[in-house]
C-alpha cells in the first residue's frame, strides 16, 4: 500500500507563494500517476495539476504559469510550488498517487489566501 502525508499549507497574502509536499512511502513502485486536488469550502474537489511517472506533467488552467508540480524520486517527496496565489486558491490540498485499480490520497492541508 501506499501513504502519503501532505505538509507546508498555511496562511498567506495574495500574490504570495507556499510549497506543499507530499511525503510518499510504502509499496511505491507501481506508482504510476500522482498529483495534487484541492477543494474549496462548498465546491467539489477539482484536479489542479498532475505528474506522471515519466515526468510528464499537466495543469489546470487557472494554475498554468502561477504552480509548479515536481518530484525527487530520490526522496520520493512530490511538491507544488504556488507562486502568485490568488483569494480563490483557497482550499485545502489533497495529493493523491494511483497504482494499478487504486488512488490512495492524503490527508490533506489547508491553504488560505487572504489579506
Amino acid at each position: 500500500q501506499v501513504q502519503l502525508a501532505e505538509s507546508g499549507g498555511g496562511l498567506v497574502q495574495p500574490g504570495g507563494s507556499l510549497r506543499l509536499s507530499c511525503v510518499v512511502s510504502g509499496t511505491i513502485f507501481n506508482i504510476y500517476n500522482m498529483g495534487w486536488h484541492r477543494q474549496a469550502p462548498g465546491k467539489q474537489r477539482e484536479v489542479v495539476a498532475t505528474i506522471r511517472s515519466d515526468g510528464t506533467t499537466g495543469y489546470r488552467d487557472f494554475v498554468k504559469g502561477r504552480f509548479t508540480i515536481s518530484r525527487d524520486n530520490a526522496t520520493n517527496i512530490m511538491y507544488l510550488q504556488m507562486n502568485s496565489l490568488k483569494v480563490e486558491d483557497t482550499a485545502v490540498y489533497y495529493c493523491f498517487a494511483d497504482t494499478p485499480g487504486v488512488r490512495t490520497w492524503g490527508q490533506g492541508t489547508q491553504v488560505t489566501v487572504s489579506s
